[in-house]
């Protein structure tokens, strides 16, 4: 095969993948619904979730994305530097949105800063929003592809504590922001914390930690009882599904962080809401694929 036909290829496979993302949740997200469906008790809260389950089933019946709001597309990428494509592959990406954006149908969710002109196909300057990993002695490549909306991960805060503020500062901010917008990104939320060094280097591990399949821990035993303590306190909250209360408001805390400088302390959330759309994909050198996120899809037959 041809680097052309590579080229089209792999572009065909991430814009069916783009298209059925958003269409259809990641098994894990499906899974945890319906655990949390089944422990709440409250009427209202069990119309909800009853409504969350409809809607999935109709987006597929109906071949339409399951939210209005199909969001930014943003991509993170784990690419080996012996991957033949890897010199293409922002412009696969790329092209792969504006495919997606008319076949899927995305709304147009791309407007140029400061002119205020929507391009209509969600590419823009430097979006989508491509996150790179490069791997030395690898040829093969993992692609995230999430779709942020705008009342979930992309109001995401961050700021810089002063080291006396100590790991309670990293609650209190998190649980702050829990209780300021939470209630606005359409929980069950998963909620992805980023501690590092910097605004900047915590906001980025922030939106990392929403790729991990749900019911994963950090590796460090204090992060990974950070994240459950985090857990028990945003449900103690209250806000239930969609805000309008219950006794569970999280589908997981995750926690991803790196070493600081010891007079910072970078802090940053982003939150996933209950239909997020996130998928993970793997090629190797030859583009055959594997999908860990969704069961049963075969793209060549999305087409």
């Amino acid at each position: 095969m041809g680097k052309q036909e590579q080229v089209e290829k792999l572009t065909r496979y991430m814009a069916d993948f783009t298209s059925y993302i958003s269409k259809v949740l990641p098994d894990d997200i499906t899974a945890k619904l319906e655990e949390l469906a089944a422990k709440e008790d409250g009427p209202l809260s069990k119309v909800i979730y009853d409504t969350m389950k409809r809607n999935q089933r109709l987006a597929r019946e109906l071949n339409r994305p399951s939210c209005q709001d199909t969001g930014v597309l943003q991509f993170w990428v784990t690419c080996g530097a012996e991957f033949p494509l890897l010199g293409e592959l922002g412009g696969i990406l790329r092209e792969a949105v504006v495919r997606a954006t008319m076949e899927a149908p995305l709304r147009h969710n791309s407007v140029e800063t400061f002119d205020e002109y929507n391009t209509g196909k969600n590419v823009g300057r430097d979006t989508p929003t491509i996150f790179w990993d490069i791997v030395p002695d690898s040829d093969r490549c993992e692609i995230y592809p999430y779709m942020a909306g705008g009342g979930c991960s992309l109001p995401g805060k961050a700021m810089v504590l002063m080291p006396g503020a100590g790991y309670e500062g990293i609650v209190r901010f998190v649980m702050d922001v829990m209780t300021s917008y939470g209630l606005n990104a359409c929980p069950p939320l998963l909620v992805g914390v980023g501690v590092a060094t910097s605004v900047e280097t915590a906001a980025l591990l922030s939106k990392k930690a929403l790729m991990r399949p749900l019911g994963t821990h950090n590796e460090n035993e204090r992060a990974a009882s950070m994240e459950k303590l985090l857990e028990d306190g945003i449900n103690a909250i209250g806000l239930g599904p969609q805000g309008m209360g219950g006794k569970y408001s999280v589908m997981g805390v995750h926690i991803e962080n790196a070493a600081r400088h010891p007079s910072t302390i970078g802090v940053a959330v982003n939150v996933g809401c209950w239909s997020h759309r996130r998928g993970h994909i793997i090629f190797d050198r030859d583009l055959n694929y594997t999908i860990t996120t969704h069961s049963e899809v075969t793209l060549s037959c999305l087409k």
